[in-house]
């Protein structure tokens, strides 16, 4: 497994806002400690020709501009640095995952959020878009992000949408932020949850989308890895269990599909622990 990892990513705050440096910095001990066979990637900033595969140049301006995109969204100096070497990271996964290398990106800020022409959700560029839309540039044929952060990816699916070699495939909290994902349109599938859905039947809904994502028969497989469907995070209200992320990455372990994964959500405390059971069952299937 190599993780992408770059220490500028911790380098922003805001006080009590809950994407905050901790996030990374616990989880990447965590990782260093009880997977030390892992090789750790520093990555690239992705240039702006890479940006515009997903973004308007007024979009990438307007990051440079010092005032905040919304009230969950501020401006850090900076920031458009740090969202550079995050999707860079982003592109290292793919990168590595088509050598033959499975890889995850261990990186703030999130993306899945950012539209083409939109900072919002904690989000300021979006990573996996991007990456998937890089994935087709370099000849990759059939490209499935599946995405089981509990927030809908809205700028993912806006960004991809009416792309037929890509799949976008959701599983999220409804009623819920950004309040999108209601209905699956075209290469778009989205599996709307209640607030506090029985832990099965999110499980249930889980694989189901899984066998959506073996059905494409994906060249290529990219996963938004949200951990804030945990059932002790604290800015939502839904049910996972430590165990359940073990089996997201027992799925992934049974396909034979080069995978690449990026840190999207996950709020708790114990998100080390959630991501090093991910790769437990990714690892060891």
């Amino acid at each position: 497994m190599i993780i992408f990892y770059h220490p500028d990513c911790v380098e922003y705050k805001a006080v009590g806002h809950p994407e905050r440096p901790e996030r990374v910095l616990h989880t990447a001990a965590y990782l260093e400690e009880n997977f030390p066979s892992f090789e750790w990637k520093r990555p690239k900033l992705a240039k702006e020709n890479t940006l515009k595969l997903a973004h308007t140049q007024k979009h990438i301006q307007r990051l440079l501009e010092p005032e905040a995109f919304d009230g969950d969204t501020p401006y850090y100096e900076s920031i458009y640095d740090i969202a550079r070497h995050a999707t860079g990271a982003a592109l290292g996964t793919v990168e590595s995952a088509l050598a033959g290398h499975p890889a995850f990106s261990l990186m703030r800020p999130p993306g899945h959020h950012a539209t083409q022409e939109q900072a919002m959700g904690f989000c300021y560029l979006n990573h996996i878009a991007i990456a998937a839309l890089y994935a087709r540039q370099q000849g990759v044929e059939k490209v499935v992000v599946w995405d089981f952060d509990v927030h809908h990816g809205n700028g993912t699916e806006a960004i991809l949408k009416e792309h037929p070699a890509i799949q976008f495939i959701s599983v999220h909290q409804y009623p819920g932020y950004p309040g999108t994902g209601v209905q699956s349109e075209g290469n778009c599938r989205n599996y709307p949850l209640p607030p506090g859905t029985e832990v099965g039947q999110y499980m249930e809904t889980l694989e189901v989308s899984w066998e959506e994502v073996l059905h494409f028969e994906p060249d290529l497989l990219l996963v938004s890895a949200g951990f804030d469907g945990y059932r002790g995070d604290p800015i939502t209200q839904m049910t996972l269990r430590q165990e359940d992320f073990a089996t997201l990455g027992q799925w992934i372990a049974s396909a034979d599909i080069p995978t690449a994964a990026i840190l999207e959500g996950g709020y708790s405390s114990d998100l080390p622990n959630l991501i090093g059971s991910f790769f437990e069952g990714w690892i060891h299937g």
